[in-house]
This record gives structure tokens, sequence and C-alpha cells, in this order.
């Protein structure tokens, strides 16, 4: 894992609300489960015990995962320099083989969602867009293969 996470002050508040659900409400929830399938006798075959002992151990990682991350965060402050592509800019590209633009907003990796156009500084086009400014043309490494775009707008 890395050793800094980037985050917006909002995004470590919901990291630690994420956090205080999971260890207060979830694994409270999944502690009563396995008592009730304990309950129903023997564990060699019930699955109903193996399936909350999975989902007790995907929650305990993921509460790890959280701590970790949080005990690890950099807030990324606000920046108007608009000048070259950092952290929490919003960068509108040109994609010349698709022949499409597309906005993109940089964050790190705990707060990324593809769906919504967010992506991280640690992704292909998050890394080959930092520190680059209007009208530069970058390439993106991508597992596919290589392709380049051009960023027209920083916000």
């Amino acid at each position: 894992m890395a050793d800094k996470f980037f985050m917006t002050k909002e995004g470590l508040d919901a990291a630690k609300k994420q956090l205080d659900y999971l260890t207060r409400v979830k694994r409270a929830e999944i502690v009563e489960r396995i008592q009730e399938a304990r309950s129903h006798g023997d564990l060699s075959e019930n699955a109903e015990y193996d399936a909350a002992r999975n989902e007790q151990a995907a929650n305990e990682g993921e509460i790890a995962e959280l701590e970790y991350k949080i005990r690890n965060a950099e807030i990324i402050e606000e920046n108007d320099d608009k000048s070259l592509v950092h952290i929490g800019s919003v960068v509108t590209v040109y994609d010349e083989d698709l022949e499409e633009e597309t906005v993109y907003t940089i964050m790190g990796t705990t707060e990324a969602d593809a769906m919504r156009g967010i992506i991280s500084n640690e992704s292909p086009v998050g890394v080959a867009l930092l520190h680059h400014k209007k009208g530069d043309v970058v390439s993106v490494k991508a597992p596919d293969g290589e392709y380049k775009l051009k960023i027209l707008k920083i916000s």
C-alpha cells in the first residue's frame, strides 16, 4: 500500500464515517448473525455460520484498510492554480483516436469514482496528466496500449 493517501477534507470525513459504521454497526450485526448461526448446532455443515464468518473477515479487512488510509491521509489543500494539473484539478481533455472530449477530476485513490469521472492520481490517466499545462499532449500508458490526450482546460 502507498505511504500517503491524498484526500479532501470531505473525503476524510466520509472515510471516518464509514469506519465508524463498520466498527460500531456492521460488526455488531455480524456478531449477532454468527451467534444465531451457532445456535443451530453442528458448525461443520452450517452454511449460515460460514457465510457470517466470511462476512466478518471481509468487514475486518475493510476496517483495517480504512484505518490505514485514515492514519496515512494527507489532506489536499484548495489550490487556485490553474496553470498546471494537480490533485483536485478538473481537467478537460481531447482524445483524437476517439474524437471526444472528456472531463476528469483528479483525486486521491480513496475518492476515485470512475463512473463519475473522478480518477485517481495513481491511475494511468492521472499519472499522465499531473504537472502538465493547458495545450500539452500527454501519453497515457494503459494496459491495452498507449494513447494520447490533449489538455484543453484546467479548472
